[in-house]
């Protein structure tokens, strides 16, 4: 059977190639904080009830409720976007079928001897097999936007702001925790990066990160305390506008528990 023609100096076995990455530098963007501390403050007096409400109805009176303290903090999202190519051969057979009485059939220099199949539903007759390689190109793409703990994040999530100026100086003033340089790398390669079964010669393979950004949002976390039970609680909102946001602590995607304990 007649390969297709390519350079073989260029195809390598499975064992002796290596993915070659193309990854572009990561950028660092801080969102300015455009709402004040005191309209926070108060809208979270008009809600501080409700932190501390049984059943959803029993809520305690304003004034059992004592404001404690405070915080900014920054939290990160992430955006990345990837691809990856595979271009391969793979072993392959086929089996055609040849007229009844055919002795044998000659096929670029190579000598195929017919076996007599039960064909249903079709003409008596013979069946040789010809096996060979075949080239396949397959490619895999991702765009995503993340929180830190590795959860989709739709845009509605990330409003737009005006970025600092020197994101440096207010990472290092606020002590932000970083994404580590590669979490996010390593998130989009663990996605996509996935050699198909049957791989027996390598042509290329390329795995490209295009777009790496890492945002840092303003918010505020207020804390307050139920003076009469001492049980404390608290509830977060945004520095970009003045929605209050709602902390999900439920499951975390398992291909990004690598984002996540890098962050701590």
């Amino acid at each position: 059977m007649t390969e297709t023609a390519c350079n073989e100096k260029i195809v390598a076995s499975v064992e002796d190639t290596h993915t070659k990455e193309n990854v572009v530098p990561r950028k660092t963007i801080v969102y300015e904080t455009l709402v004040d501390p005191t309209v926070i403050r108060v809208a979270s007096e008009k809600l501080k009830t409700q932190l501390f409400a049984r059943l959803g109805l029993l809520k305690p009176k304003p004034e059992e409720i004592q404001f404690v303290s405070i915080d900014k903090y920054y939290e990160p999202y992430i955006v990345v976007s990837g691809k990856y190519v595979i271009d391969y051969y793979r072993k392959c057979a086929y089996t055609v079928r040849v007229d009844e009485g055919v002795l044998e059939v000659i096929l670029s220099n190579n000598k195929f001897m017919p076996e007599r199949t039960p064909i249903s539903n079709a003409k008596k007759g013979s069946m040789i097999r010809l096996e060979g390689e075949e080239r396949l190109v397959n490619e895999a793409k991702t765009s995503c936007i993340l929180d830190r703990y590795g959860r989709d994040a739709t845009l509605e999530k990330l409003p737009s702001a005006p970025s600092e100026k020197n994101p440096e100086r207010v990472i290092a003033e606020f002590g932000i925790e970083e994404v580590a340089q590669n979490a996010d790398v390593d998130f989009v390669r663990d996605k996509i990066v996935k050699r198909p079964s049957g791989v027996k010669r390598i042509v290329a393979e390329i795995f490209e990160v295009g777009e790496r950004v890492v945002i840092y949002t303003p918010q505020f976390r207020i804390l307050y305390k139920n003076v009469k039970t001492g049980e404390e609680k608290a509830m977060e909102f945004d520095g970009v506008t003045p929605n209050r946001v709602q902390q999900r602590e439920g499951a975390i995607s398992q291909g990004m528990r690598i984002i996540k304990s890098r962050l701590k």
